[in-house]
């Protein structure tokens, strides 16, 4: 990037955080307060009727405060991605930031908290005094290892989810795409060996996740800035990193890359060479994560493997791995059924249903939103897209349905297919309207000619029709057409198999029908 994009950009970043009005949220009323009688209910005296409910029974402030959709963002600035540790006073267009993707992407109120405390176990006791404020805790930005000392005091004395996006969130993404990778390179997470660097708290988070998802603990080599962490290490140690200590001799990354399944990188860029792709296993899996600059350029990896199977943290490479994939939605799901933490069944959860999603067919909105992309299930498309609006269904559901058995739901959803419906219904504005219409289809059987059988849209709507429906579509198009463009979206349906066709160049009731409605129209036409 020149110095004069660099500026353009700076330029724009300041203006879009500075006008029409300084930050990026506000607080709105929810309820009218626009005469005497709306004030002597909002306030006092009837006010006291819902602190009097709520006193007599703690669980009602669900009902009568937002507590039950609102979240806290908590940082001290210590470890602000990409930044370091600006202080807190500088982190908060980075917390408002994370406030507004929760409303965005799971219409979850949110307040951003800078805390002036370096200190992890009284930062700890300034959190867990917020409980009465909040249905859930998102700490955010803290440095390692004070985040692992914070979450674990909030954790074991807060009542409400407490969850270190930094950590998890991360770990959880790159659970999916892991998943998924595997899958395409015919490889499983019991077999692999990995070798990852960077030590903080994202890096030892996602190490953590992968054993949970089936990796061994043996076949996981860690390093960092001083090399492999081994037995005996004492130079740049916790005991964190000391879980997944290898051998008792330094040793440094070139040394031990040679026949890694996996390359996990969250460290700093240029780390990973191009000789040292070279001696990983066949199709290797390279998650080069740091940013803004990944550990190796994608261009540079494909040169030495062209098999290789890539996903960086950056928007503009296939597989970005971003936590927007994953906070939003975990926390709809918690918030929803009242869940008292989250899990590690509701994190998995978490992990296979966004997994899940790639490997589905891309929705109409996914691949409109995305024009120009190819977002077919394969090695540059691992997880789904951050503006994929079944995200909110699939995952969100999954993660209230391992709450719910797992135990820590305080109100379980009773009707699991009926709660999905309702958070699609949140995205799809028309869902909720055209649901009546989806379910007197289902009961009967016909089939529907589509006319325009080559467009896109078209394929995207009979595939549809044939997951939801009983109907059959018909189709007018060439053959060959069809087949093509099904294939490129990456739909599952393939023509004579699951629809039938009806080729205009090779049919002879072509010209009849034409002929006929011809002269019936004639210049009405």
């Amino acid at each position: 990037m020149t110095d004069d994009a660099k500026d353009s950009l700076r330029e724009a970043a300041l203006h879009y955080h500075k006008y029409p009005k300084p930050g990026k949220l506000e607080i709105r009323a929810t309820k009218p307060l626009a005469t005497g009688r709306d004030l002597a209910r909002a306030y006092s005296p009837g006010v006291a009727e819902a602190c009097i409910e709520i006193k007599n029974d703690p669980d009602t402030a669900r009902d009568y405060t937002s507590r039950g959709n609102l979240v806290a963002v908590v940082t001290n600035g210590t470890a602000v991605l990409g930044l370091g540790n600006i202080g807190a006073l500088a982190s908060k267009p980075v917390m408002e930031g994370k406030a507004v993707l929760f409303k965005k992407f799971a219409n979850i109120d949110c307040f951003d908290l800078e805390l002036n405390e370096p200190d992890p176990e009284k930062l700890a006791d300034i959190v867990c005094a917020l409980e009465p404020t909040f249905g859930a805790i998102n700490l955010e930005d803290i440095k390692a290892p004070d985040c692992f000392i914070v979450e674990k005091l909030c954790r074991e004395r807060m009542n409400i989810p407490v969850f270190h996006d930094d950590q998890h969130g991360t770990a959880i993404v790159v659970g999916a795409a892991a998943t998924n990778a595997l899958r395409i390179a015919g490889k499983r997470f019991e077999d692999i060996k990995i070798v990852s660097t960077g030590g903080g708290a994202a890096g030892i988070a996602c190490l953590n996740m992968l054993l949970k998802l089936g990796v061994k603990r043996e076949n996981v080599y860690l390093c960092d800035i001083e090399g492999l962490v081994y037995e005996g290490r004492e130079k740049d140690m916790t005991p964190q990193k000391a879980e997944y200590a290898q051998g008792t001799t330094a040793a440094t990354l070139d040394d031990v890359i040679a026949g890694a399944d996996l390359f996990l990188g969250l460290s700093g860029p240029g780390v990973l060479k191009p000789e040292m792709v070279a001696k990983m296993a066949d199709r290797p899996i390279i998650f080069a994560l740091a940013n803004p600059n990944p550990e190796i350029d994608p261009d540079a990896a494909r040169a030495v493997n062209p098999n290789a199977i890539i996903a960086t943290g950056r928007s503009d490479f296939p597989n970005q791995v971003n936590n927007v994939l994953c906070f939003p939605f975990i926390f709809r799901g918690a918030l929803d059924v009242g869940a008292t933490e989250i899990n590690d069944e509701m994190k998995i959860a978490c992990v296979e249903g966004i997994a899940a999603l790639a490997r589905a067919t891309t929705s109409a909105e996914a691949a409109a939103a995305y024009k120009g992309e190819q977002l077919t299930f394969g090695a540059d498309y691992l997880i789904p897209k951050p503006f994929d609006p079944r995200l909110m269904g699939v995952v969100a559901s999954a993660v209230a349905g391992a709450a719910i058995a797992t135990g820590v739901a305080t109100r379980p959803v009773e009707d699991m297919k009926a709660y999905k419906a309702h958070l699609d219904g949140s995205v799809f504005k028309s869902a909720m309207i055209m649901r009546p219409v989806f379910d007197a289809a289902r009961t009967v059987t016909r089939r529907i000619v589509f006319a325009e059988g080559e467009d896109e849209r078209v394929l995207r709507a009979s595939q549809a029709i044939m997951e939801e429906t009983t109907d059959t579509p018909i189709l007018i198009g060439r053959p060959e057409v069809i087949a093509a463009r099904c294939e490129r979206a990456g739909l599952k349906i393939r023509p004579g198999v699951d629809f039938s066709i009806v080729n205009p160049q090779d049919d002879p009731r072509y010209r009849d029908y034409w002929g006929t409605y011809h002269d019936l129209m004639a210049r009405r036409g």
